[in-house]
C-alpha cells in the first residue's frame, strides 16, 4: 500500500488527467468512480491494475471488500483533500479503479440485434444511449469516429454500467460494416418512412441513430434497410436522440415480447 499527499506526484497528476477526460497522448488507461462501476469491473474483469481510494473511504463498509478483493494489485491511498479534487461527484465516496477499457475484436458477421451510432457528440446522450440499449437486451454497440469517447468519465456516469454489459466497439467505419450485417439496418427519419408503431419489428435489426444536429450520414442513410418515424406532436421540431432511441428500442422490445406471450399461449 502506498500514500499520497502531495499534489504534485506523478501518478496523481496523471490520474488527474484522466479524470478531467484529457489523458496523455500515449495513455490509454480510464478512470471508474464509486461503488457501481467499481463492483461492475470486479464482476465483469476481476481486480483492476490499480486501487485508489480517499482516507476517509477506508471507513465505509462496502469498501472493504472491495479493499480485499484488490490485495494483489496496487492499492494506493489519498489524502483527502486530493481525493476530493480527483473526484467527479459532488461529495462522492473517493474510490477509484485505473483501467484499460477493453478492446473487442471485430465480428467477421453481425446476426444479433445492435446499436450503431452515427457521431453522437454529447457525453450524456452517449451514455445514455449505451444504458438504453442495454436495457433493451442489446449486447453491442458500433460507434463512428466523431462520437465522444465512450469510457470517458462523463458518459461512464451516464451509462451507469452499462459498459459492462455491452462490446463497444470505437471508431468503426459503419459504411464498410454495412456488409457485415445479416440482419436489417434500421434508422429513423421523415423521408420515406413508416410510422415506427406499426412496422413489424420482432426481427432483430441494427438501429442506426446520428448525430444530434445533423442526424444519420446521408450515405448511411442510403444503406438502411428500414425508414421509420416516431410520430410527434408539432409543439417540438424533433425528440433527443436518446429519447427516440428509448422510443424505437422498446417498441421493438415491446413486440417481441408480446410475440413470444402468444407463441407461448399458441403450445399450450
Amino acid at each position: 500500500m502506498r500514500h499520497i499527499a502531495s499534489r504534485d506526484n506523478p501518478d496523481y497528476r496523471a490520474w488527474l488527467r484522466l479524470a478531467q477526460g484529457r489523458p496523455g497522448r500515449h495513455d490509454a488507461r480510464v478512470i471508474l468512480e464509486g461503488e457501481h462501476l467499481c463492483r461492475a469491473w470486479l464482476e465483469h474483469r476481476g481486480p483492476p491494475p490499480a486501487l485508489v481510494v480517499g482516507e476517509s473511504a477506508l471507513s465505509l463498509d462496502w469498501v472493504g471488500p472491495i479493499w480485499q478483493a484488490c490485495a494483489r494489485v496496487r492499492r494506493v491511498v489519498l489524502q483527502n483533500n486530493l481525493a476530493a479534487v480527483l473526484s467527479q461527484v459532488e461529495h462522492g465516496p473517493a474510490v477509484f479503479f485505473i483501467v484499460e477499457p477493453p478492446v473487442p475484436a471485430p465480428p467477421a458477421r453481425i446476426t444479433a440485434g445492435c446499436l450503431w451510432l452515427d457521431r453522437v457528440q454529447d457525453p450524456g446522450n452517449l451514455g445514455t444511449l449505451l444504458r438504453t440499449a442495454a436495457a433493451a437486451g442489446l449486447r453491442q454497440a458500433f460507434l463512428s469516429d466523431g462520437c465522444a469517447s465512450a469510457w470517458s468519465p462523463k458518459v461512464l456516469r451516464s451509462g451507469q454500467g452499462a459498459h459492462f454489459a455491452l462490446a463497444i466497439h470505437e471508431h468503426a467505419d459503419l459504411s464498410a460494416l454495412r456488409r457485415r450485417l445479416d440482419i436489417p439496418l434500421a434508422a429513423t427519419t421523415l423521408e420515406k418512412a413508416e410510422i415506427l408503431y406499426v412496422k413489424d419489428l420482432r426481427r432483430p435489426c441494427a438501429w442506426l441513430f446520428g448525430n444530434e444536429g445533423q442526424g444519420v450520414a446521408d450515405e448511411l442513410l442510403a444503406q438502411a434497410d428500414w425508414r421509420v418515424h416516431i410520430p410527434q406532436s408539432a409543439a417540438v421540431e424533433s425528440l433527443n436522440v436518446a429519447a427516440a432511441a428509448a422510443v424505437c428500442l422498446f417498441e421493438q422490445r415491446r413486440q417481441q415480447l408480446v410475440a413470444a406471450v402468444q407463441a407461448r399461449t399458441a403450445r399450450r
